[in-house]
Formats: C-alpha cells, structure tokens, sequence
C-alpha cells in the first residue's frame, strides 16, 4: 500500500482547528487525510515545529526549503514528492495513488546478459 507523507510549516496543530482562526483549507485536507487512511493509506504528518528531524532525514525535502519556506507543505507519495507550496484535494491524491499502483503493476522488461532487449548475442530483432 501507498505512503502519504506531509511536511508542512511551523504551526500549532495540524487540524486547522486550533486558536481563534479556524483554516478551512486545514479542516479538509485533515479530513481528506482521514479518508486516506481509511483506505489503507499510511499517512504521516510532519510540522517543522514538532518534528524538525523529519525534514532534516529527507533531503527532498530539505532541498525544497532551501528554494523558500513558501515551498511547505511538501507532500511525499512513496518517497517522491506530490505537490509543493498547497495541500492537494482528494482527488488529486487518490489520483496520484491509483497512478503509481497502475506502474508498479506494470510487467518490468528483464534484461537478459546477452543484450539490451533481452535476447541472445547477435539475436535482436
């Protein structure tokens, strides 16, 4: 199963629900995150207040910040980045997902020792 890995600016809580400005945007990507899980998404939540070492372990990550903090959130699906600088919609990360699940079901071309399409020496077509 896929992994959703979100790294996101400083901030008091993740759920957009804490202080006295509510943030819609947080509110739904919390829930949509939910939803992820509940389909057997693994999800992590990392905020560079709480969990510093997380970005410093990640060095896509890291390369982002170094081109601006206006570049959080980053959002990693299995180790590749997703979006940068917004949180995605459901849809576009069930999209994401379903795409990578349809290239790793994909047959893989083996290549034999005699050349690069796999036949022997001198055999290609």
């Amino acid at each position: 199963m896929s992994r959703l890995d979100v790294f996101e600016p400083a901030m008091c809580c993740p759920t957009g629900v804490c202080g006295i400005d509510v943030d819609p945007v947080l509110v739904q990507f919390n829930a949509d995150l939910k939803a992820l899980e509940a389909s057997g998404v693994t999800v992590s939540r990392h905020s560079l207040s709480h969990d510093a070492a997380a970005f410093a372990a990640q060095p896509l990550v890291l390369r982002e910040i170094e081109a601006g903090m206006d570049r959080l959130p980053v959002v990693m699906l299995d180790g590749l980045i997703l979006s940068t600088g917004l949180y995605p919609t459901l849809a576009q990360m069930q999209q994401r997902i379903a795409r990578a699940a349809e290239l790793a079901a994909k047959p893989r071309i083996k290549l034999g020792s005699g050349g690069d399409c796999g036949c022997a020496p001198g055999q290609c077509c």
